[in-house]
């Protein structure tokens, strides 16, 4: 064991001066906490053997003093000092043994984070100092006494009043979510009407010139990539490039100081967007990464956990506890089977939830979290304090269900009450409309809300996030605009990143004047586009698909923190408008719809006291499919009959939805559908043809008619009732008429992208 000393008379009689005024204080909470007359701090290590706080000058750049933390109570190291008050700047030297063998790394020469603080300041500056072995040698077992203090962050105590006024969450249920997601800075950093200094900043996504345009969009919830702070990784910074994504956290309560336009006050600032967010009725959901933190592996830097108490923070290999379980591919993995760190976990959850307000959270990775020693356990510990939490279980749970471990994809393998991002939609989906073959019955089953996947325990249908596209992976326009990957610009020879990406060119790789390509190229994007909004699910739509924004062609732009990510407002011209309006009338039609919101699943088995089928699969002559034809590979073109009667509830079951004809045609040639009979109606409605230009006026078609489908093309009917006799229009008809005011409302409303620049 290694202690760190210190000599000198002055010294010595500062320490006793803080033993003399430092209290015993409380074990709980962790963390530091003021209680309006002094802070409270709190340790949890199970290994260590003294803890030291150090308090820093104003500045956070000279170190005051140390003072040994008094007590140790059921692993919690404890004490309190009265005269710190907000704004006090500290950190903790923690000592015990460093034996890497025995996963044991305690160092006090080097500065940490606590885990439990609610400011930083400072930067981590890169250094062989940073590391608890000597750097140079790479040898992980030797110890190194050089003082990390002046190149790493800083904790800082925080006073968390903050005056919220009227604000209300907005509880969108999950039937009606639209989730859209965006990067902090991404989406306003080129924005002209947000001021320049507040531009990619907490600041910036509350202005409303951009909170009107998401809200006229239709979306629900912003989902928001990670803002906990993280740490920028050496190797990127010695390319010039910078971690933009964020998957690196270093604290799990504090807002990254990158993304406020007054770093200091992040915390404050950060609390004011979500009240102006929740001010224009729209949601906050979280992307959060608890599967690793930026310590990396047994030759990454002690910043925090590592040296606070490495053994209990991490997963360590049985046997040879020098290594670390690497199931997410970064070098480490939290040890959620440990009580205290999964209290971490939970507290940081609820400390968002509560104190931030947030709505709700996407679980990077999320296997790991319900991962124990033996596997991943839709049973396990962090996922059953999630069901049973009375703050968790009431905001809306995301998980990304998979990680690079052994069994890790585990696609609807949570348990009730969470939701799921489904790749196999976006794969599906994708591969149908490139013209990939066999693909006609997993179509059926992504667009019903995979029944497939998440049709157990009493799930709802919404518990499928249905996405196209996501930050990690091509953009909608770069789908079908490129063939390959191109991230040169990432330094990595274009070998990082996916490369089946189930997209297509169209003829030429990325942009064009080619008229005929750019045609076909919208049209896949408003295909694809309506078959996300048109399916049953929650619907994920990445910020800038709606009006075709392009990273040209590099699908792995974490490190891209340039014009390559930032949203470039200023390249939306009228066929970019076009989309974008294109996707606001599928988000009107949507919402009019409770048929594609409903949470049953659709099953296509005939109810017999209705005498209908709630969805029925045809063919283009209008015949029902066969078993042979959905075993024909070469098959691309279907019709699915949403029949709304099938939807009736209550005692009587009477009435129903408005019932829909969506047809699906990924031949490059015309197809010519019969327009089914149905009873009860008297015509199909045309409400889209994505095809042809919008704002047309609803037309109607006779039932039994035939349609000539374009190619490469999707259609959406709605049946029109037949007339019946009587003042009171019956349930089908109130439903139609809903659905027809809708859609001229649609053709009405207009994406305010309040593009003038800001005076």
């Amino acid at each position: 064991m290694v202690e760190h000393t210190r000599n000198g008379s002055a010294q010595a009689a500062s320490q006793r001066a803080a033993r003399s005024r430092i209290r015993e204080g409380l074990p709980y909470p962790l963390g530091a906490t003021w209680d309006g007359l002094g802070v409270n701090f709190a340790l949890f290590s199970a290994h260590a053997t003294k803890v030291e706080i150090c308090l820093f000058d104003d500045a956070g750049e000279k170190e005051l003093e140390r003072i040994e933390l008094p007590e140790y109570t059921d692993e919690v190291w404890h004490g309190y000092l009265p005269d710190a008050r907000p704004g006090t700047i500290y950190g903790y030297r923690v000592h015990g043994p460093y034996e890497p063998d025995a996963g044991h790394r305690f160092n006090p020469n080097k500065l940490l984070i606590d885990p439990y603080a609610l400011g930083l300041v400072g930067s981590i500056e890169w250094n062989p100092a940073l590391f608890g072995y000597k750097m140079e040698t790479g040898d992980d077992l030797s110890f190194d006494d050089r003082d990390s203090a002046p190149y790493t962050r800083r904790s800082r105590v925080i006073d968390p009043a903050f005056t919220w006024g009227r604000d209300r969450k907005p509880n969108v249920p999950w039937d009606k979510t639209i989730i859209y997601e965006a990067h902090v800075k991404g989406l306003t950093k080129l924005h002209p009407q947000v001021p320049e200094r507040l531009r990619g900043t907490y600041a910036g996504l509350g202005n409303p010139a951009v909170l009107d345009y998401i809200r006229s969009l239709g979306v629900t919830s912003v989902e928001l990539l990670p803002v906990h702070s993280f740490v920028q990784d050496d190797y990127l910074q010695q390319k010039d490039l910078v971690n933009y994504w964020g998957y690196n956290t270093i604290s799990f309560f504090t807002p990254a100081r990158r993304y406020a336009a007054v770093p200091d006050f992040a915390f404050s600032e950060f609390k004011e967007m979500v009240a102006r967010l929740h001010g224009a009725g729209l949601e906050v959901i979280l992307d959060v990464v608890y599967n690793h933190t930026a310590e990396g592996n047994e030759k990454g830097p002690t910043l925090s956990f590592k040296g606070i108490d490495n053994a209990s923070y991490y997963r360590l290999l049985p046997g040879q506890q020098r290594y670390y379980i690497n199931d997410t591919g970064t070098g480490n993995t939290l040890n959620l089977s440990h009580p205290r760190v999964l209290q971490l976990v939970t507290d940081s959850l609820r400390y968002w939830a509560t104190e931030m307000r947030v709505d709700g959270f996407r679980f990077d990775l999320a296997t790991i979290l319900g991962r124990e020693p033996y596997g991943f356990d839709e049973g396990g510990g962090f996922l059953d304090t999630c069901r049973q939490d009375p703050v968790l279980n009431s905001v809306k749970l995301i998980a990304e269900p998979w990680d690079c471990g052994p069994g890790g994809y585990q696609v609807g393998g949570f348990p009730p009450g969470w939701a799921e991002w489904n790749d196999r939609f976006r794969d599906d989906v994708r591969g149908f409309w490139r013209g990939d073959e066999g693909l006609l019955p997993t179509l059926a089953s992504r667009i019903t809300g995979s029944a497939d996947k998440f049709n157990k325990r009493g799930r709802r249908s919404w518990a499928s996030v249905n996405f196209l596209t996501a930050h990690d992976g091509f953009t909608l326009n770069d789908t079908v605009s490129y063939n390959e990957k191109h991230n040169e610009a990432n330094g990595e020879g274009n070998r990082d990143g996916h490369s089946h990406n189930l997209s297509y060119n169209h003829g030429v790789e990325g942009p064009t004047d080619d008229p005929d390509i750019r045609t076909v190229r919208l049209r896949q994007m408003r295909n694809m586009l309506a078959t996300l909004f048109l399916s049953r699910g929650t619907p994920m739509l990445l910020a800038g698909d709606e009006f075709a924004r392009t990273q040209r062609g590099n699908n792995n732009a974490y490190c891209q923190d340039n014009e390559v990510s930032w949203i470039d407002w200023g390249a939306i011209g009228a066929e970019e408008r076009d989309l974008a309006e294109f996707a606001q009338r599928l988000m009107l039609l949507r919402n009019a719809l409770p048929i594609l919101t409903r949470g049953r699943f659709l099953t296509g088995a005939y109810d017999e006291d209705l005498g209908v089928k709630d969805v029925t699969w045809l063919r283009p002559d209008g015949a029902e499919m066969s078993s042979e034809n959905w075993s024909d590979g070469g098959a691309r073109s279907i019709a699915v009959l949403l029949d709304g009667r099938a939807q009736a509830t209550g005692i009587h079951r009477r009435g129903g939805d408005a019932t829909l004809l969506l047809l699906y045609n990924a031949y490059h040639d015309l197809v010519s559908f019969t327009l089914p009979e149905s009873v009860g109606g008297s015509a199909w409605t045309r409400l889209l043809d994505t095809n042809l230009p919008d704002g047309q006026a609803a037309e109607s078609f006779a039932v039994g008619g035939r349609y000539d489908v374009t190619g490469r093309s999707m259609l959406m009917f709605v049946l029109k009732p037949e007339d019946t006799p009587g003042d009171e229009p019956t349930e089908m008809e109130r439903s139609y008429q809903h659905v027809l005011q809708a859609y001229e409302r649609a053709n009405i409303e207009t994406v305010r992208f309040h593009l003038d620049a800001e005076s």
